[in-house]
């Protein structure tokens, strides 16, 4: 089979890449190419040897040298549409913000595309429509991302109005942005709070008012995952185990996964489920209601204890 074809796109995406981030591993484009460390050593050298000026440094990475550009790529339409799709989630999954400049790209990128595939993506771009969202931002607040992401780049405070679920009046926190994240139908950032001398979570639909300082961060931030994971471990768990009617098993897939779910098997018409869960008394418990009557409790007795608590109350309040 002759590999030529294939190597040649290899090599203009390695080139794309390049030009994408300033710094680039080649475990990085090893891994994306799904090829050896061995054959990106050998498409660099190709490149340099066809005049592309790469600087490379050993144990950090391979850049262009500053100022060398490709002209304007062009775009197929299969990767037009996957923008076209991308320009719809940004618009309902994203601040104002971010939209705004997201479709000012999706312009620029149409603006390159032959007249036949202007008129396939647009063909496209008029039958996809995403459902909207629950509420992700507070509507004072319209470009809390784009915020947070220029906090993050220039490692400068922000100061935020945030209003916890508890709190009936919002206080005001300044914190060192980490990194956001979207978990559970919700927009988060992560950073180190300067009131509570910790690193900790802000929801931003809770996030009234959010505004850049002056002042630069006074700690040299991990990655986002590092504390997440830090989290993760610090959380006190509970064993869980019960015992599910198969015909419901898909209507718990969304779900399980927050509540801590680890394993299942097969019994008969069953399947029982375990889970190292987070919140046993509240979380756990009122989501197994749900579809309580398709199972059964195996463990632990105290979310026995709590399921028929909760069940007596509403009888109570509903007699």
């Amino acid at each position: 089979m002759d590999e030529t074809p294939k190597r040649f796109d290899r090599i203009v995406a390695i080139l794309i890449q390049l030009q994408s981030k300033k710094i680039v591993k080649a475990q990085e484009m090893a891994d994306r190419f799904e090829v050896s460390l061995r054959t990106i050593y050998r498409d660099i050298r190709t490149l340099e040897a066809s005049g592309v000026p790469i600087y490379s440094e050993a144990g950090i990475g391979y850049s262009l040298l500053e100022g060398y550009r490709l002209p304007p790529v062009m775009f197929s339409r299969e990767e037009a549409s996957s923008f076209i799709a991308a320009e719809k989630l940004m618009q309902k999954f994203t601040d104002k913000e971010l939209g705004k400049h997201y479709a000012s790209a999706t312009f620029k990128l149409k603006s390159v595309l032959q007249s036949a595939d202007k008129d396939w993506v647009s063909a496209i771009e008029s039958n996809v429509f995403m459902q909207p969202s629950t509420r992700l931002f507070n509507e004072k607040s319209p470009d809390t991302l784009a915020l947070l992401f220029k906090s993050i780049a220039e490692k400068r405070q922000v100061t935020l109005l945030y209003k916890t679920a508890e709190a009936e009046e919002p206080a005001e926190r300044t914190i060192e942005p980490v990194g956001v994240f979207h978990d559970h139908d919700n927009w988060y950032t992560l950073g180190y709070c300067h009131l509570r001398n910790d690193y900790r979570q802000f929801r931003t639909d809770r996030i009234c008012n959010i505004s850049i300082t002056e002042k630069p961060f006074t700690l040299i931030h991990q990655p986002l995952e590092t504390y997440l994971q830090r989290d993760k471990e610090l959380c006190t768990t509970t064993r869980v185990r019960i015992l599910i009617d198969k015909t419901i098993r898909k209507h718990l897939e969304y779900e399980m996964k927050y509540h801590g779910f680890e394993s299942e098997k097969i019994i008969g018409d069953h399947i029982e489920m375990s889970f190292l869960a987070p919140n046993v008394e509240e979380g756990f418990a009122r989501w197994y209601m749900m579809y309580g009557d398709y199972a059964k409790i195996l463990e632990p007795e105290q979310l026995k204890a709590r399921v028929l608590e909760l069940t007596e109350k509403i009888r109570c309040q509903n007699s």
